[in-house]
């Protein structure tokens, strides 16, 4: 299988911006095991601002957008280096591409950016993706990185795209504030009460909350790819989604999209 992974910040780091290790090790480790099951693996990865609000010791991450510019500047420097040494440890290569909404909104750009990821797979790396968070503007930022893994996996016409967060996946309602709230496992078709069930709320230090997740799956679902909201805190549950078990909440593929 051809797997795009997207892991958010809140998966990736403590509430304090710093790196949460144990975890990170984990989940380079079972991302190792799966490609070395002979799956191909594309790792879309949250937390450079993050990582970089606890490296600079900032009370918090930043409003403005230069601070956020060095903040994800400093964070992506630990990320990679992070992800390196623990998918090194595996004998996996990793190879980092930093993107903005100019390298998918125009056709030149977008067919090199194609061109490249499709050559990295071929020799056998572990293409690592975020948004250039450090040169974007609002002009041309994607936004977040659930969108980003969906672009990604419909432009590397990926089997499955996962969503790793520290929700357990769709809930009827927000269980923080109702008990009794219900996690669906299945959901065949994105309609307009499926969407009512969102919220913009992201973590204190991501930028993604369950409305962009939505809105990911439609775009993959749309060009017949599974798509899969899971929690992160245990990474051995990419085994479960990968196996096909009930894990998280699957968001089944439209049939006459992809053959």
């Amino acid at each position: 299988m051809r797997i795009v992974i997207k892991i958010g910040t809140s998966t990736l780091a403590h509430k304090t911006g710093r790196i949460n290790i144990r975890r990170v090790e984990e989940l380079c480790k079972v991302m190792s095991d799966l490609k070395n099951a002979g799956n191909e693996i594309i790792l879309v990865s949250s937390g450079a601002i993050g990582m970089g609000v606890g490296k600079l010791s900032l009370t918090g991450k930043p409003s403005d957008i230069p601070t956020k510019q060095a903040a994800a500047a400093v964070g992506q420097c630990e990320l990679m280096y992070v992800y390196d040494k623990l998918f090194a440890e595996y004998n996996h290569t990793v190879a980092q591409i930093l993107i903005t909404g100019e390298d998918i909104e125009y056709t030149d750009r977008r067919i090199n950016f194609e061109n490249t990821i499709r050559r990295l797979l071929e020799l056998n790396a572990i293409p690592i993706l975020n948004e250039n968070d450090s040169i974007a503007t609002k002009e041309i930022v994607i936004g977040d990185n659930d969108t980003l893994g969906a672009i990604v996996a419909t432009t590397v016409e990926a089997d499955l795209l996962i969503i790793l967060s520290d929700i357990d996946g769709l809930f009827t309602a927000d269980p923080h504030k109702n008990k009794d709230a219900v996690l669906l496992r299945k959901v065949n078709i994105i309609d307009e009460s499926i969407e009512s069930m969102t919220d913009d709320a992201g973590s204190e230090l991501g930028t993604g909350g369950m409305h962009t997740k939505i809105g990911a799956a439609k775009i993959a679902t749309e060009h017949g790819i599974d798509m899969v909201i899971a929690n992160g805190s245990d990474p051995k549950i990419l085994y479960d989604i990968v196996e096909g078990k009930d894990a998280g909440t699957r968001f089944f593929a439209r049939k006459d999209e992809k053959n």
